[in-house]
């Protein structure tokens, strides 16, 4: 089904781009359209988001690719956009990947924000991903070192993605610390998602001293890695933001390790919080209970 068994009839045209990406040979003579070998799909996959900013959406792929290799099967490009997605559930049912392995191949490029979203995988920031196998055989699509037993789901609920984490504290920054209140640099640009020349900062505030806060975030069991990623960061912001404002970290997880705990012991300038979701029930009245309520008042 997935793989680059999937893939079609050559199609007549290659761009020079994607030439250059994948070393494919250039054309020569008469025949050399008929004979010019294109891409396999993942690679159009790759090329695609690529071309598109490295931030795009399924939609907007396979768009791409159909527009840039006309003939290219749909149903292909949305096949292989799932076996290189490391955080999709799905993969696991594709030829490249029924075995249990690290994302670290050529087939794990890709990360999945939120539904219908793509940005390219790094480990740094979303942290390690695996195919893992568990009882009966099973093959699993999770970070690395994060039970997905039944026994361990007790343990708490999580936000589905990073990006709904983000958006909820953004509102609510309170909640992460009194008085923090988000950036905004001198060309008018916010701190949700602030880009630096090291990377994207999750959530970037000022606490009621005048300090900058980098806030980082993992939905679920976060890897001791956002420590560095976060100390990435902050040396960045004193180099070229701070302006001898000091600077320091938030860590927020839904559930934090030993490992992180270790990682931070001696960096009195980065916090751990962890995060629980709570779901309260209520009843609420037929139709036909209100307007009898109502007849009675």
């Amino acid at each position: 089904m997935g793989g680059d068994a999937t893939q079609d009839k050559p199609i007549d045209l290659a761009t020079s781009r994607a030439r250059r990406l994948w070393n494919l040979p250039a054309p020569e003579g008469d025949d050399a359209m008929e004979n010019q070998i294109k891409p396999y799909v993942w690679q159009m996959v790759r090329e695609a988001v690529e071309a598109l900013g490295g931030e795009t959406t399924n939609v907007a792929v396979r768009s791409w690719i159909q527009d840039r290799y006309p003939g290219t099967n749909r149903n292909t490009i949305g096949c292989q956009i799932i076996i290189c997605t490391v955080n999709h559930d799905s993969r696991v049912h594709y030829t490249e990947n029924l075995k249990p392995r690290l994302a670290n191949g050529k087939y794990d490029f890709l990360f999945r924000p939120e539904r219908g979203k793509l940005i390219f995988y790094d480990p740094d920031v979303h942290g390690q991903w695996e195919i893992a196998e568990v009882e009966d055989g099973k093959l699993v699509v999770r970070l690395v070192g994060l039970d997905n037993s039944p026994e361990s789901q007790g343990e708490g609920e999580c936000f589905a993605a990073e990006a709904h984490l983000r958006d909820f504290l953004v509102k609510h920054l309170d909640t992460v610390e009194p008085g923090l209140q988000l950036y905004s640099d001198d060309e008018g640009k916010d701190g949700v998602e602030y880009q630096t020349g090291v990377g994207r900062i999750d959530i970037l505030a000022v606490d009621a001293q005048g300090s900058m806060v980098v806030i980082e975030l993992k939905v679920s069991k976060g890897p001791d890695s956002v420590v560095g990623q976060l100390m990435r960061y902050k040396g960045w912001l004193k180099r070229h933001r701070a302006e001898g404002a000091s600077v320091r970290g938030i860590i927020v997880a839904s559930h934090i390790s030993d490992r992180i705990r270790y990682a931070v012991a001696d960096l009195p300038e980065i916090s751990l919080k962890q995060y629980d979701l709570k779901i309260e029930l209520r009843d609420v009245p037929h139709v036909d209970d209100i307007a009898a309520t109502d007849a009675h008042k």
